[in-house]
């Protein structure tokens, strides 16, 4: 299963244990387990192509105000923008970004990648440290949350940050609930320092049923359903036959974790 607390009795039980492989891209609830004596792989990338296709959807919707007009009653005027010749941040360097990079091609955006290590990849204009992140906010039209959930990029969205997009600007997260500071979102949503929000995530998860949010017509809230489980199980046995063989033959496992890091 899940629970860590299951894998803490499995590892108790089998010292000679030398090989992890976790079932999520995020392991920060497997965090406290991870060490340097055995080697652990999680699924990071294997749920790239859905995650990514779930916050494109979720940005189109929000930048063509889909929330509001899906709840009107009666016929309205409605001043909808376009996504094409825009630009987008996205925030985390991993499968998701790169995935994201390529549906985003079509629309002919300027994409800015905000990653822990700084380096070039197909299909963004550029590629900035998370020093740089406030540099990376206000031109944005779109800001997508992605990175690895880590002490580093808990509530890295702020009120500081949400003061720094453009008032028109949609915020998606298809990460982690707790990169943002939900408290300071519902204050930004309501005050309206920018467009939207559209959630995939929340903190806290589930959300409960009587929380703002859910009253806020510039918000969009989808049940952390990015990742269809029948697909997830498919695409996780797939990558459990192919490391196993990787192990046999003494090639480098698929999704390995770094412990420092924590991802």
């Amino acid at each position: 299963g899940w629970r860590p607390d299951g894998l803490q009795e499995v590892l108790d039980q089998g010292p000679g244990i030398s090989w992890v492989q976790l079932p999520s891209a995020g392991i920060e609830a497997y965090a406290r387990l991870v060490d340097a004596r055995r080697i652990w792989t999680c699924a990071k990338g294997i749920y790239s192509q859905p995650v990514a296709e779930h916050a494109l959807a979720l940005a189109l919707a929000g930048l063509h105000h889909l929330p509001q007009l899906a709840r009107a009653r009666t016929w309205r005027r409605a001043l909808c923008r376009d996504l094409y010749g825009g630009s987008v941040t996205v925030i985390g360097g991993g499968g998701i970004a790169g995935t994201l990079l390529d549906l985003l091609a079509p629309f002919h955006v300027s994409v800015t990648v905000v990653r822990r290590h700084p380096q070039d990849m197909s299909g963004a204009s550029r590629v900035l440290g998370t020093d740089a992140l406030h540099d990376a906010l206000p031109q944005a039209d779109v800001v997508i949350l992605a990175p690895a959930l880590t002490p580093e990029t808990e509530g890295i969205i702020g009120a500081p940050e949400l003061h720094l997009m453009k008032s028109d600007a949609w915020l998606v997260n298809v990460g982690r609930g707790k990169l943002v500071q939900t408290d300071e979102l519902v204050v930004a949503l309501r005050e309206r320092w920018i467009g939207g929000a559209a959630l995939d995530v929340t903190d806290p998860e589930p959300i409960p049923d009587d929380h703002p949010l859910w009253n806020l017509e510039n918000c969009l809230i989808t049940p952390h359903c990015a990742n269809p489980p029948p697909l997830a199980d498919q695409r996780y046995a797939e990558l459990i036959r192919e490391n196993v063989r990787r192990r046999i033959e003494g090639r480098p496992l698929a999704g390995l974790v770094d412990a420092r890091l924590g991802y």
